[in-house]
C-alpha cells in the first residue's frame, strides 16, 4: 500500500523548523538517495522520542523535479503562481527542496534539523530557515485563530493526498509555501471592530462577525472547495518571529495544485468588484515556492533503484 508522508496530514504541533534549500551540485542521484535517508532520520526520532509527536515532510521544488526524478511528472506540477495587483503581491522564490520538521519539543526539532543539514551539506545551500511556534491556543500573531477551516479527521487525507486520479503519484501532495511579514504595529492601532471587519470573525470564539464583508479575510481566503464541497487544502503554517520581525510561515498541502492558486487569486485580485483580502493591508508575502511531496513509497523506491543499478 502506498504510504503518504506522515507530516502531510498531521495535526498541529507546538514547534516547527522549516528549511528551504537549493541543490548546488550535479549529483542528483546522491540527493535522491539521501532524501530517503532524511525519512530515516524522521523515523528514528519519532521512535526514540515518541512523546514529541515528530512528523516531517520532504518536498521537491517544481523546477528541480525533472532533475532529481527524470521521467514521470505529477499531473498538476507547475511553478508558484506569481501574482501582483496594485500594492499586493505574491512573489516567487524558487527552491529545490523543502524540509518541514514538526514536534512538540523544540530541542527535537533542532536536533533533527542539524542531522538533516549534516546529511545534505555537501549537496545543498541553505536559502532560508524559519522556526515556527504555536501561539497561545493556535492563533496567528494578529490574535485570531488560524486555519479554523481545515478539514478534520479522515477528511484531511481526502483533501491533501492524491488518489486514483494520478495513479503514478498516489500518496503524494502539492505544497505551497509563503513567508508573510506582519505589520503588527499598524494592526494593533485598529479598534476591535476594525479588526473584525478585516478578519470577518470574532477574535475570541471565531464566530462569523456582523462586520464581515466580501473583503474580509475569512471570506477571501476560505472560499475554495472541491467538487464534493470539501475544503480544498490543509493549512499547516505557524507563526514565527523575534523582537524585530514577526509573521506567518504559510504552508498548504493539497491533492491538487489548483485550490492554492484560486485562493491566492481571490485574496490578491478579489472578486472583480474591488473586494480583495483586507488582511493583505497588514501583512506582506516576502517569499513563495511550489513543491511536490511524493509518497514515502515513491522516495524509497527511487532510492532503491539507484542502489540496484
Amino acid at each position: 500500500m502506498t504510504q503518504p508522508q506522515k507530516g502531510i496530514c498531521a495535526e498541529p504541533n507546538l514547534h516547527a523548523q522549516y528549511l528551504l534549500l537549493n541543490v548546488i551540485d550535479d549529483d542528483s542521484e546522491a540527493v535522491r538517495a539521501k532524501l530517503a535517508r532524511v525519512l530515516d532520520i524522521f523515523e528514528h526520532f519519532e521512535s526514540e522520542h515518541y512523546e514529541a509527536m515528530v512528523t516531517g515532510v520532504v518536498a521537491v521544488g517544481t523546477g528541480y523535479w525533472t532533475e532529481i526524478y527524470p521521467g514521470l511528472i505529477p499531473v498538476e506540477l507547475m511553478p508558484f503562481p506569481d501574482m501582483q495587483c496594485e500594492d499586493r503581491s505574491a512573489p516567487t522564490m524558487p527552491c529545490d527542496l523543502f524540509i518541514q520538521i514538526r514536534a512538540d519539543r523544540l530541542d527535537i526539532c533542532h536536533a533533527i534539523g542539524i542531522e538533516v543539514m549534516d546529511l545534505l551539506r555537501l549537496h545543498v545551500e541553505l536559502v532560508e530557515q524559519v522556526r515556527g511556534f504555536r501561539y497561545l491556543d493556535g492563533r496567528d500573531l494578529t490574535g485570531y485563530l488560524y486555519a479554523t477551516d481545515n478539514p478534520r479527521g479522515m477528511k484531511r487525507r481526502e483533501v491533501a493526498i492524491i488518489g486514483e486520479n494520478d495513479p503514478d503519484f498516489i500518496g503524494g501532495s502539492y505544497l505551497h509555501v509563503q513567508r508573510y511579514k506582519h505589520d503588527l504595529r499598524r494592526w494593533s492601532s485598529l479598534s476591535s471592530r476594525q479588526q473584525e471587519q478585516v478578519m470577518g470573525t470574532t477574535q475570541q470564539h471565531n464566530l462569523v462577525s456582523a462586520e464581515q464583508s466580501e473583503s474580509s479575510h475569512s471570506v477571501r481566503a476560505n472560499i475554495i472547495t472541491t467538487e464534493s464541497g470539501k475544503a480544498g487544502l490543509i493549512k499547516q503554517g505557524m507563526p514565527y518571529g523575534d523582537m524585530v520581525s514577526q509573521g506567518l510561515f504559510f504552508v498548504s498541502c493539497s491533492a491538487s495544485a489548483r485550490p492554492f492558486k484560486a485562493m491566492l487569486h481571490s485574496q490578491i485580485y478579489g472578486n472583480g468588484d474591488g473586494d480583495y483580502d483586507r488582511w493583505l493591508d497588514f501583512t506582506n508575502a516576502e517569499t513563495g515556492s511550489a513543491f511536490f511531496a511524493p509518497s514515502v513509497s515513491f522516495i524509497r523506491e527511487q532510492a532503491k533503484n539507484i542502489e540496484e543499478s
